[in-house]
């Protein structure tokens, strides 16, 4: 009988190879970290731990530039810099899925990352309105989209601003009610709302109606997109020991509620 051939060894070492390749890399990044500041492990620490909402408190050495979403030059002239745009586009991203605005109407509402914290606009368009008629009162969808916004402010924690803003031209419901009284009385329907979908009062800065001043910048005055209400939402870093802003008029009872629950999405 003819002697059999040496067996084929296979590719077993070519994983045990990927095994210690992989281990090695694992072991010169932990000591890479070691000797970075204690700023740096302690934020590298948080990011691992939950990804989502480790903000550091000040941005330092190789980090700067990546946790303050900016380039190095911006972040040179700004080192105290808190916000994290990644941490903020996420929560951007989180509001526009749970609104599930389909692409017919995905320009009804607006979310910009700024230095910060986020800009929210919210245009009350023809077609998919966020009030009804030339009045303060809220439709089903613009309801829907302040109580989705609420619970973004309860759960990241912001200070809020809101501004109301009317086109020119807007046809006054009576002669003494124009477009300064409709924006104030929007931007501070919008304030009642948040209030009433468990926002904390103290967390809402400023509530102020602009009429037809402040169009969006390039466009016409005239314009739809001057429609809107904007929510700024800055980062609450610590409380702030100072009296509340006096409201122009009296809000709703808040609703109470210890661990808020995202709202349903849905298609306006």
């Amino acid at each position: 009988m003819a002697k059999k051939g040496a067996a084929h060894h296979g590719g077993a070492w070519k994983v045990a190879y990927a095994d210690f390749v992989t281990a090695m890399m694992a072991l010169f990044m932990v000591l890479w970290i070691c000797e970075q500041s204690p700023d740096i492990r302690n934020a590298t620490s948080r990011y691992f731990q939950d990804p989502y909402t480790a903000l550091p408190k000040h941005n330092s050495g190789f980090m700067d530039a990546h946790m303050a979403g900016t380039d190095k030059t911006t972040q040179e002239k700004n080192p105290d810099a808190q916000t994290n745009e990644g941490f903020l586009r996420a929560i951007a991203r989180d509001f526009q899925r749970l609104l599930n605005v389909s692409k017919e109407d995905e320009n009804t509402v607006e979310v910009q990352v700024t230095d910060d914290g986020l800009k929210m606009t919210i245009y009350n368009r023809t077609k998919n309105p966020i009030f009804k008629g030339n009045t303060a009162e809220f439709t089903e969808w613009g309801n829907f989209v302040v109580q989705t916004l609420a619970w973004l402010i309860e759960r990241y924690e912001f200070r809020v601003f809101i501004d109301g803003h009317t086109p020119k031209n807007m046809q006054a419901i009576r002669p003494e009610y124009g477009s300064w009284e409709l924006s104030a009385d929007r931007a501070n329907a919008a304030r009642r709302s948040l209030e009433y979908f468990a926002v904390n009062p103290k967390k809402i800065e400023r509530v102020t109606g602009f009429g037809d001043t402040a169009p969006i910048e390039g466009s016409d005055p005239v314009s739809e997109n001057n429609h809107r209400i904007t929510v700024s939402l800055s980062i609450l870093q610590k409380p702030v020991a100072k009296p509340s802003p006096v409201k122009a008029d009296s809000g709703a009872t808040a609703k109470t509620s210890t661990t808020p629950q995202p709202p349903t999405p849905k298609t306006p």
